[in-house]
């Protein structure tokens, strides 16, 4: 793996550190980490010289959700440990396991993301965006199946809106798109189009056009096989039989071509009278013709016009008189749909209202264990506040959370963004980590690079 050509690593129960130098390969381990986790990796990782790189993990005491996203994968968890591995290709390919059983990287992934959650060195970012706040907020109170409840429901009211929208649609502009689908479906419908029906109607339409030539060719090749004169093909192979037959006694061999020859008399007597029925079915009937070329030209102008196919052209039809349908139907369906939105809006208002009154206490509390870690982590003096705004309808409910800090006492809170140093950022990270780390099930939490920014006595502790 990268430099390292074999490593064993136990890891005991409780905190584990990795320090050392630049390019001491802390990385490296990282990287290792996320591979088994099923995060994307490249080639590179594969140490210069060697095939393939292997990557080993065994998870002891695995908590219930991973149990949960084992079962629903198809794996076993005997004695509440499981061993992942994931073997890289020096080409860039990789195979993925699970107890010694091949999986997909979309599997490994979503098992991995219930044991081990990775803070990186620039995940302190996520402070300086207020739209995550209301996510850290949401996660320390554990309003996730809350808030996907809520969010299917805000879902279906946005749906629900965007389809009486869609039908709510100006009177005038309405009734001229009756009327333009009134022309439509009378211009189409007179037609009674068959499937298909111009691919038939343009091979008969050839047929009849070219009836003297197929007549005339019909009448030559009849001819050749058994017409008038003593010149044509049947009446030579007679001639050719009697002459044969008139040495097979002296010459047994011919026995065998006299049998070929009647064989072949046989199969152009058929052609002959396959030949004559066609004939006589290619009967010119003016009429038919007539209506052929007329039908001819109906298809062609409805192809061009609402085609390019046949095929189109019946499907618009269709269309047509469904959207016909729902148009002159659409007053008493906006009316149901209506009625149907303002159930389910109050349905979500009341759910959003929840979801506020719940983050109002769970801000609280959030607020009470972060700033006893800024304390711990030397930043007495700094006073965390939760700026808890409501207002309309969003997909995370009617609230706006930004986190806000005075650094100094005396000083009013400001958004995080606008005040905090890098050093106060790592740390205020750290905190909320460690506070949210008991609240998910999630049995390890690693911190990539956490002493960033950060020295002296609060280093230490």
């Amino acid at each position: 793996l990268a430099v390292i050509q074999k490593a064993a690593i136990p890891f005991n129960d409780n905190l584990n550190i990795f320090t050392g130098e630049t390019g001491a390969g802390k990385s490296i381990l990282i990287n290792g980490i996320n591979a088994i986790l099923g995060q994307r990796i490249t080639k590179d990782i594969v140490r210069t010289g060697c095939e393939k790189a292997l990557i080993t993990a065994l998870f002891k005491n695995i908590s219930q959700s991973s149990i949960d996203v084992l079962n629903k994968l198809g794996f076993d968890c005997e004695d509440g440990q499981i061993t992942i591995s994931r073997e890289i290709s020096a080409d860039g390919g990789s195979v993925s396991r699970i107890n010694c059983r091949a999986c997909t990287v979309s599997s490994l992934k979503e098992l991995g993301d219930t044991l081990i959650n990775i803070h990186g060195q620039h995940d302190s970012q996520t402070l300086l965006s207020p739209e995550k706040h209301i996510e850290i907020l949401d996660s320390f109170g554990g309003l996730n199946d809350f808030l996907n409840d809520y969010r299917s429901s805000f879902k279906k009211l946005q749906e629900l809106a965007r389809n009486i929208n869609k039908m709510t649609i100006d009177e005038a502009e309405k009734n001229r798109r009756i009327s333009e689908l009134n022309a439509n479906i009378e211009e189409i419908g007179a037609l009674e189009l068959e499937e298909d029906e111009d691919i038939s109607v343009e091979e008969e339409y050839k047929a009849a056009k070219n009836i003297d030539r197929i007549l005339k060719s019909l009448y030559s090749s009849k001819e050749i096989l058994n017409g008038d004169n003593d010149e044509n093909i049947i009446s030579q192979l007679n001639d050719m039989l009697h002459s044969l037959d008139e040495i097979s006694d002296v010459l047994p061999e011919t026995s065998s071509l006299i049998q070929r020859l009647e064989s072949s008399k046989i199969e152009l007597s058929d052609i002959y009278e396959e030949m004559s029925d066609l004939s006589d079915r290619q009967e010119i009937n003016s009429e038919r013709f007539e209506y052929i070329t007329s039908r001819r030209d109906e298809l062609i102008h409805i192809k061009r016009k609402y085609g390019p196919e046949l095929a189109d052209v019946i499907k618009l039809y269709n269309a047509s008189l469904t959207e016909l349908d729902q148009l002159r139907s659409s007053s008493e369906n906006i009316d149901k749909l209506k009625k149907e939105k303002q159930q389910l809006l109050a349905e979500v208002t009341e759910k959003a209202k929840r979801l506020s009154s719940e983050r109002e206490e769970i801000a609280k509390k959030f607020i009470k264990q972060v700033s006893e870690e800024l304390e711990f982590l030397n930043m007495p003096n700094v006073i965390l506040e939760v700026n808890h705004q409501k207002g309309k309808l969003t997909i995370n409910g009617m609230d706006t959370v930004e986190f806000m800090i005075s650094a100094n006492i005396g000083e009013p809170s400001k958004p995080i963004a606008k005040i905090a140093s890098g050093g106060e950022l790592s740390r205020i990270m750290l905190a909320l980590k460690n506070v949210i780390a008991d609240k998910d099930d999630i049995p390890t939490l690693i911190f990539d690079e956490i002493d960033t920014g950060v020295s002296g006595r609060a280093a230490q502790k």
